[in-house]
């Protein structure tokens, strides 16, 4: 739960500093409460992750374990929302040299990020000769970025483990029902897991899109909850670091 305590910084403030703003704050929380404010529609974030559904939450943490069993690099593919909160919440709840460190978890590199030739390449080079998964993330399947990126390391898996095994080694999170990834991962046959329609950009990182790759990097996603449904499912995180 997020404690927002002013104590030492009120000698420096005006006298009415809080309480002018009391009414703005009160209406702020009833928006979000209810959900029909401007963006009332992506605001489910506010009741992650004590919503999370315990059976899909237990589905992550099977497949993290696959993951960690049969590849030494977790390529997570995606731009914006799709992978700064979990990129930031490994940092936070890990190391920010979380590669470097010698560990029991896979290696984690987030690409699809930009158009950069030469860091897609290097890339490529360092996972050529390695066992690696990938984790694609977008809601609709049709940012250039990531749809690049894509490409180019499904190719790769499939010329390391034809294209059976590299369907084993994908695993999409996309919309539910629909959008360019979502079909392609049905025809294919990868694992899916959801990116909530309610839900956009970095707050999207305590449901599927953020909850997988802290899972794989051997964070307890468990532990991860809220006192009630009135902190607005900001994260309490208690974590035993890998």
């Amino acid at each position: 739960m997020l404690q927002f305590d002013v104590t030492h910084a009120l000698p420096f403030l005006p006298e009415n500093w809080l309480s002018s703003r009391l009414d703005g704050l009160t209406e702020a929380r009833n928006l979000l409460e209810r959900g029909n404010g401007l963006g009332g529609a992506f605001t489910g974030w506010v009741d992650l992750p004590a919503s999370y559904d315990p059976e899909e939450l237990q589905r992550i943490l099977q497949t993290a374990r696959i993951i960690r069993g049969q590849s030494e690099v977790l390529i997570v593919i995606g731009i914006g929302g799709s992978y700064l909160g979990a990129r930031a919440m490994l940092e936070l709840l890990t190391s920010p040299n979380y590669n470097l460190l010698r560990k029991k978890t896979p290696q984690i590199f987030f690409t699809g990020n930009t158009l950069s030739s030469d860091a897609l390449t290097e890339l490529l080079d360092y996972v050529r000769d390695k066992d690696f998964s990938v984790n694609v993330i977008s809601k609709s399947g049709d940012t250039t970025e990531s749809s690049i990126a894509f490409f180019l390391f499904r190719r790769l898996l499939e010329e390391k483990y034809g294209r059976e095994g590299a369907r084993d080694r994908i695993f999409a999170t996309t919309d539910r029902r629909e959008g360019t990834l979502r079909a392609l991962a049905n025809q294919a046959g990868y694992a899916t897991f959801s990116v909530p329609a309610s839900i956009g950009g970095r707050y999207s990182v305590g449901s599927d899109v953020g909850l997988f790759p802290m899972a794989v990097a051997g964070v307890d996603i468990r532990a991860i909850s809220v006192a009630d449904t009135s902190d607005f499912g900001i994260l309490r995180v208690i974590v035993e670091r890998p």
